[in-house]
């Protein structure tokens, strides 16, 4: 859609702003990084004065506008948020203060967030000297759509009430999807009828089936730490990995990662991930459906009262290389409920996944309408 406003170069509304500090030894000081993309400005470090090699740090405000000169090609563009006031930046990082009697901050912030706004720090950037950082001159001659600051104010407030609302969709959806699990869980810990069996009763381990061809490609799973379950990874080539066998994860099998067990990266496949891949670092096991449900195996591992009992139980000295092994994984002993429970944990499972999608598909929805907002009101590029 065509922009109805003015282009007005930022030069006209925002100057540079410099605030030298001298790094005092003792002192603490906040560092700010930007993010790519228009995902904003965060403190990325705090460090002593003693600890910096710059002669000179420069302190940014609340509603100041920062680049990192480097990545601004890459949209690391960003107002500086309330809690990032009073940080400090290298010279890496030049600030630009502007004119709010002509400009919102909250106006700019939005445009930093939008392909329009990445792709004209690109053109900015690409051909300057010092691998392509863009230089604050440059910066200030990107043209920005510029309503009346009436209007600004009116489009910033409908845009901030759509991010609340997502922010509300995610809180809400994460405190239902952790409610149902405390009532899967509520549901097996009832049972009277549970017996400890090693896992070896229950799963096998299952060898990897798949010999890698390099000039075929392969769609990998993964395992998210602290039981949030297995996901597609992505496609990889087989020139780009050195693995010369895989496992092929059927719907229902449980894995996870060596590596990463113990911070509970465990997880039953689901039917979204039948037929992806998996490296040898990830013990894929057949769940023996007869002794018990996969759903059941699932809620246990993702509780994080059991985490501990896996690290107990993998190898290593140093904490970030343990190693959860097959053989002590299949020794692990199981709190195996009655069948009849077991159905019933099953059932209600598959309720939770049904809510869970539902939900995730309004987040989809409304998360694109963010997107659309953007485009409509700065471009799209």
């Amino acid at each position: 859609m065509t922009v109805r406003w003015p282009m007005v170069p930022l030069g006209e509304i925002a100057q540079p702003i410099v605030r030298p500090v001298m790094p005092e030894p003792s002192e603490t000081y906040r560092f700010v990084g930007v993010k790519w993309w228009g995902e904003g400005a965060y403190e990325f470090a705090r460090k002593l004065g003693a600890e910096t090699a710059a002669p000179v740090l420069y302190r940014i405000e609340r509603d100041d506008i920062i680049i990192n000169k480097i990545w601004a090609r890459h949209g690391s563009v960003a107002v500086v948020p309330p809690n990032l006031d009073g940080a400090v930046g290298s010279a890496e990082f030049p600030a630009f203060k502007a004119d709010t009697g002509s400009v919102l901050p909250r106006w700019i912030h939005w445009w930093s967030k939008t392909k329009v706004a990445w792709d004209a720090c690109a053109e900015a950037s690409f051909g300057s000297s010092g691998k392509n950082r863009i230089k604050p001159a440059d910066f200030l001659r990107i043209a920005v759509p510029l309503p009346p600051r009436d209007v600004q104010q009116r489009i910033v407030e409908r845009l901030g009430a759509v991010e609340a609302r997502l922010r509300e969709l995610t809180l809400l959806r994460a405190a239902r999807e952790a409610d149902c699990q405390q009532l899967l869980r509520t549901l097996m810990s009832t049972d009277a009828g549970v017996a400890l069996v090693p896992m070896s009763d229950l799963v096998q381990l299952r060898e990897p089936d798949v010999t890698v061809d390099r000039s075929a490609t392969y769609e990998f799973a993964g395992v998210y730490s602290f039981g949030r379950g297995v996901f597609r990874a992505g496609t990889k080539a087989g020139m780009e990995f050195a693995y010369p066998r895989l496992s092929r994860l059927r719907a229902g099998d449980l894995t996870y990662p060596k590596l990463m067990a113990w911070e509970g990266a465990l997880g039953v496949v689901p039917p979204e991930c039948e037929g992806c891949v998996v490296s040898t670092e990830f013990p894929v096991f057949k769940v023996l459906q007869e002794r018990v449900l996969p759903e059941v195996l699932d809620v246990h591992f993702r509780n994080p009262s059991i985490w501990p009992q896996l690290a107990g139980a993998s190898t290593g000295t140093n904490a970030r290389r343990r190693r959860l092994n097959p053989s002590n994984f299949l020794a692990y002993r199981f709190p195996l409920p009655s069948r009849s429970v077991q159905e019933k944990v099953a059932k209600a499972y598959r309720m939770s996944q049904d809510i869970k999608r539902r939900d995730q598909s309004i987040e989809i929805e409304m998360r694109a309408t963010l997107p659309a907002l953007l485009a409509e009101t700065f471009g799209s590029g």
